[in-house]
């Protein structure tokens, strides 16, 4: 993992009417790093990713990617993140290959079929499944093909709204894998996630985060994952 800083919120506020949805976040995320904001639901999880996506404007503070400020220079970030949300919208009267080559050819991003091949075996898509209709496909199979989209537009950062959700074990185990293989070549990974055992096995960085304010963190040593139960009894708000 290494440490410049790609993703910060330095002192980041968010506020609707008379309610601090955000309240005085601070955190960097380093290049190649996997970061984890673990959090129930009402936390704040879904607002702290708007605001970096440009989608929520900060009320006090900021939040910068790639040193874009995400408030004021919106289109700037969007163009250099790839975000995969819980529900993933891809076309499923479309295959796999036909909803990749459509949403490159609207980010006006030129690839081959190899290009666009090599990516769907890196990310583990059964190959008897690329020109299936998406309709047949599996939670898991849809994120691999959004996965592999995000692959192809080269992005140097993912945003990651609950990626788990619904997959079963082996699903979790193959994507786990594919982010740690990722962010080994440099990518930035930025995750929300409710799921505690899934982000102490990928993440170099976990940190909670409740009723919108910054409440705790844990940090990977080494090759060693996270201490899951450790993680667990902060997020239940129990003493360790």
């Amino acid at each position: 993992m290494q440490t410049n800083s790609v993703i910060c919120a330095d002192a980041l506020t968010v506020c609707v009417d008379d309610r601090t949805l955000l309240d005085n976040l601070n955190f960097n995320v380093g290049k190649g790093e996997v970061f984890a904001l673990l959090g129930g639901n009402g936390a704040g999880k879904s607002t702290t990713l708007k605001t970096f996506l440009g989608l929520m404007k900060a009320s006090s503070g900021s939040a910068t990617v790639l040193g874009h400020n995400a408030s004021t220079q919106p289109n700037q970030v969007q163009k250099s993140v790839a975000y995969l949300p819980e529900s993933v919208t891809l076309y499923g009267h479309l295959s796999g290959v036909e909803n990749i080559r459509y949403f490159l050819s609207v980010a006006g991003v030129d690839k081959s079929d190899d290009d666009m091949f090599a990516a769907l075996r890196k990310v583990a898509l059964q190959e008897d499944s690329w020109n299936k209709a998406l309709s047949n496909y599996s939670k898991g199979m849809r994120q691999k093909t959004a996965i592999a989209l995000a692959l192809l537009r080269n992005a140097p950062v993912l945003f990651l709204d609950e990626p788990t959700s619904g997959l079963d074990p082996a699903a979790i185990d193959e994507f786990n894998a594919l982010v740690s293989e990722l962010a080994a070549g440099g990518a930035t990974i930025f995750m929300v996630t409710h799921d505690v055992y899934g982000a102490c096995q990928v993440a170099h960085r976990i940190v909670l985060l409740s009723n919108g304010k910054l409440t705790g963190s844990f940090e990977r040593a080494g090759d060693t994952p996270i201490d899951t139960e450790a993680v667990h009894a902060a997020f239940a708000g129990r003493n360790v």
